[in-house]
Parts: structure tokens; sequence; C-alpha cells
């Protein structure tokens, strides 16, 4: 199930988490689901993750 959250504790650098978090304000998005779309651009990006609307997942 693709939807299937679940909870995964971070550590990170005060320094890192306060850029992260000036960028999910800009995106308007919480900081967990700006971490989150970064991760998944990078996945995707790396070819490590498709992308949900493609046409190969169909």
């Amino acid at each position: 199930m693709a939807s299937e959250k679940k909870a995964y504790p971070l550590r990170v650098s005060a320094v890192v988490l306060e850029a992260m978090q000036r960028w999910s304000d800009d995106e308007l998005r919480s900081l967990n689901a700006q971490i989150e779309y970064v991760l998944r651009e990078a996945l995707r990006k790396s070819g490590r993750m498709k992308a949900p609307d493609d046409p190969a997942d169909a």
C-alpha cells in the first residue's frame, strides 16, 4: 500500500532544520511534507523511485 505512512525519528543539524523550515514556509508546506517532498524528488532524480504519474506504473 503506497499511501501507508510510517514514523521515523530523524536527527538533523539545527542549521539544516532551520533552512528546511524556511523552505517549507516559502512553499506553504508543513516541515514534514517538505522533507518528504525533497526525499521523493531526490529518489526520483536518482532513478530509485518512479514518479507517481509515470506511465510505466500503470
